[in-house]
C-alpha cells in the first residue's frame, strides 16, 4: 500500500526559502514518478514540480520555473520540493502525489494519473 507523508510547510515572507518533504513508502521513487501540486482557496489545483520518467527527469510548470527544485533521496525514499524567492501568490497547500501510472512524456501533468496523494501541508507566503 501507497502512503506519502509531507511535511515542512511553514508562514514564510516573499523572497524567503522553504522546503518541503514527502516521506514515501510502497514504492522505491526511484523508479517511480512522484509529483507536487497545489491548490489554493478558491482555485483549481495546479501541477507544481515532477520527477520520473526512464531517465528520472524533472519537470515544473511556467510559474515556478527557476525558483523550484524537485529533488529525490533514494536512501530516504523521499522526495523534496526547495522553494526559493518565494512570492505571496505561491501560498497554498502543497501536496505530493505519486504511485504514477502512465507514460511520463504524455502524461505528467495529470492529475488523475496518481493514484496516492499525502494530506498536504500548508505554505502561507506574506508581502
Amino acid at each position: 500500500q501507497v502512503h506519502l507523508v509531507e511535511s515542512g510547510g511553514d508562514s514564510v515572507q516573499a523572497g524567503g526559502s522553504l522546503r518541503l518533504s514527502c516521506e514515501v513508502s510502497g514504492y522505491r521513487v526511484s523508479s517511480r514518478s512522484t509529483a507536487w501540486f497545489r491548490q489554493a482557496p478558491g482555485k483549481e489545483r495546479e501541477g507544481v514540480a515532477y520527477i520520473g520518467g526512464p531517465r528520472m527527469s524533472t519537470d515544473y510548470a511556467d510559474s515556478v520555473n527557476g525558483r523550484f527544485t524537485v529533488s529525490q533521496d533514494i536512501a530516504k525514499n523521499t522526495v523534496y520540493l526547495q522553494m526559493n524567492s518565494l512570492k505571496p501568490e505561491d501560498t497554498a497547500m502543497y501536496y505530493c502525489a505519486g504511485d504514477f501510472v502512465g507514460v511520463w512524456d504524455n502524461d505528467r501533468r495529470r492529475p488523475t494519473r496518481y493514484r496516492s496523494w499525502g494530506q498536504g501541508t500548508q505554505v502561507t507566503v506574506s508581502s
